[in-house]
């Protein structure tokens, strides 16, 4: 069986990568500023929001590097 994945955990790595992305993507499209009056609070879901995506974003960009520790430097 040939298998373009040289780690058999790198699939699991792209798929919670993938899964992270589109959770972050669905609350951003869940609309959740609409629900509070504070915009303190609506900044810090904006912010969550966006540290999520780019987590789920470094994790698959993790499992594609050759040498993450190198990637990231």
């Amino acid at each position: 069986m040939d298998s373009s994945f040289d780690d058999s955990l790198a699939v699991l790595g792209v798929l919670v990568g993938g899964f992270v992305v589109v959770v972050g993507l669905g609350t951003l499209l869940g609309l959740p500023w609409t629900s509070t009056d504070s915009t303190a609070a609506a900044a810090a879901q904006m912010v969550g929001i966006v540290v999520t995506i780019a987590i789920g974003l470094l994790l698959i960009f993790l499992t594609y590097a050759d040498d993450p520790g190198e990637a990231l430097s």
